[in-house]
């Protein structure tokens, strides 16, 4: 049985899951070069298709989410949801009634799902399948929340645990509290549109000349420039209450809007950001620990753009309340596709549980890559093989950084070993270059870890609470090895971490051990592989392209050595 799981928003993409593994799973972006594309994700099932080596006609079941009024109306006007597109992420100049269409978007957004808009959807994907030869497969809509909450509940091997979901919004909800007991999802409480905690940290965003639904992590990356201060004279205090489980607003999502707008006049940008980061913990916090009591169950999955937030998920993670944590690896909307394939597979198949592995997207075999690097006069190149990840070792120990492809692409957010630019983590100078002329990001953005499973603990104030396989937490620097993660660690000696295990890299767990032996530990600074503004490189045609334009010297692609001609 094929189930394809697809999402045609935000970072739209596909998945691909059969009755015993996830075979497949991508996103849009990688295939159009436009970062969080919102495109129906035409390549992105074909891609699917294609390696899994079925045909269209093939797929069983295909799983969709989320049919609120707002989702609707994009699907019946795509134009609208092109130029949104392009309005979000300011690539057009500032409409003149930019404020109206705010207003617009935040009461549009509130209306739900229902029976009407759930069959107007199933026509219109049915249509666009039909495209591209899926026919024969059975539409289920499946609801935002759930999609996400079953991407966190069934690749997390728990037999009971409490489920939170919490984004922006998606099929009038911003967020949901599920118990997973006796292999049963039980959702218990759901949070409406209104009452958003991720669209109060989206319009912070925006507020603050960034982008929203894209750059909140600069926003939590800027609060720790703040002077700090109590919750009780955070202006942005009242706008959220908690009281009993429950999340309410005070003001409606468009005059809350004005509300920050106000507020941000008088405020230096950097105490705006750490108003948004220290409201957002407080709550998520208050809300955890209340459930926690409610249910009995200390066994923690989360999924939402809200758990992107590694800072806030640290003050989870900390609680003494809490036995462990796992966070979806594509925890934002990217996400649903998955999620939404695995709650039908659950449905069908009473299936509760899918190995997860960060890396399920594309690969390209030898001849693929040799022909690419031939047809290249910019470039020279040989085949180093195993070798490779010990060149690219010695090259890192030499205070040089590389380019390093290798392998599935990852999927989600993360670049994890497998689409990488590589450094050293103890030299700020390499870190204040990759800023500069490679990356081109704000300087107040850290880079993360990759760390050997063995060392983990000598760097960082850790706990078995959860394995850090995915980026997804924060973590506090060990004050006696921090000279050690010198271009790792945040102003506030924190860090992102990927741990890297074995039996789930290899190659990328070689890399860092032969680093270890040539600089006394294991661990190196890990950044995505692409321009600032752009996906993670896909296609080995897209990596050495990089590489030429960022004037970098070396570049690793499966095996193989390559440096630009001079």
């Amino acid at each position: 049985m094929y189930i394809l799981g697809i999402w045609d928003g935000h970072d739209a993409g596909a998945a691909l899951i059969d009755g015993s593994k996830i075979i497949f799973a991508s996103n849009e972006e990688r295939y159009t070069n436009r970062k969080l594309e919102v495109g129906f994700p035409y390549n992105s099932i074909k891609a699917a298709i294609r390696h899994a080596g079925i045909k269209p006609s093939d797929i069983d079941y295909v799983a969709f989410s989320t049919t609120d009024l707002s989702k609707t109306i994009e699907r019946l006007i795509p134009s609208l949801k092109e130029s949104y597109y392009l309005f979000r992420r300011r690539k057009i100049p500032k409409p003149h009634l930019e404020r109206l269409r705010r207003m617009i978007k935040y009461t549009i957004t509130l209306y739900g799902r229902n029976a009407i808009l759930d069959q107007i959807n199933k026509s219109i994907i049915a249509k666009y399948l039909k495209k591209i030869g899926i026919d024969k497969a059975e539409i289920i809509p499946v609801e935002h929340h759930i999609a996400h909450a079953a991407g966190a509940v069934f690749t997390n091997n728990k037999r009971e645990q409490l489920v939170i979901t919490l984004d922006g919004l998606g099929d009038g909800l911003s967020g949901s509290i599920s118990v997973f007991r006796d292999s049963e999802l039980t959702r218990i409480k759901s949070f409406p549109s209104r009452d958003s905690l991720g669209i109060l940290y989206e319009q912070v965003t925006s507020i603050l000349g960034m982008r929203e639904l894209e750059d909140e992590g600069k926003v939590m990356a800027m609060a720790d420039y703040s002077y700090p201060f109590k919750l009780e004279e955070n202006k942005l205090r009242d706008l959220i209450k908690l009281d009993h489980g429950d999340i309410k607003a005070r003001l409606h999502p468009a005059k809350q809007y004005l509300h920050i707008d106000s507020i941000a006049w008088q405020t230096p940008r950097e105490q705006l950001a750490y108003m948004a980061q220290q409201l957002l913990e407080a709550s998520i916090v208050r809300l955890v620990k209340y459930y926690i009591d409610e249910t009995g169950i200390s066994d923690i999955a989360m999924a939402g753009g809200v758990f992107s937030n590694v800072k806030a998920n640290m003050k989870l993670r900390e609680l003494d309340d809490v036995e462990s944590w796992y966070v979806f690896p594509h925890m934002g909307d990217g996400g649903i596709a998955l999620g939404a394939a695995l709650y039908v597979a659950y449905q069908k198949l009473g299936k509760t549980y899918y190995k997860m592995s960060p890396y399920l997207g594309d690969s390209y075999d030898y001849n693929y890559i040799e022909d690419i690097l031939k047809s290249n006069n910019k470039i020279s190149y040989e085949y180093e093989g195993d070798e490779a990840a010990h060149h690219a070792a010695e090259l890192l120990s030499e205070n040089m950084y590389v380019l390093w492809y290798n392998g599935r692409m990852e999927y989600g957010p993360r670049a994890l070993g497998d689409r990488s630019i590589l450094a050293r983590s103890d030299d700020d100078t390499v870190k204040d270059n990759l800023n500069l002329y490679v990356k081109k990001r704000e300087w107040f953005q850290p880079f993360a870890p990759s760390i050997l499973t063995e060392d983990i603990d000598k760097l960082l104030i850790y706990d078995d609470k959860g394995k850090p396989l995915y980026m997804t937490m924060a973590y506090r620097a060990n004050e006696e090895n921090i000279d050690m993660l010198k271009s790792v660690v945040h102003v506030d000696n924190t860090a992102r971490p990927q741990e890297v295990v074995k039996s789930v890299n290899p190659v990328y767990y070689e890399l860092i051990s032969r680093f270890k032996k040539l600089s006394g530990y294991g661990v190196i600074l890990n950044t995505s592989f692409n321009l600032h503004g752009y996906p993670i490189v896909n296609r080995p045609e897209e990596a050495i392209d990089t590489l030429l334009k960022t004037r970098s010297k070396y570049l690793f692609i499966d095996g193989f050595f390559i440096e630009a001609v001079k």
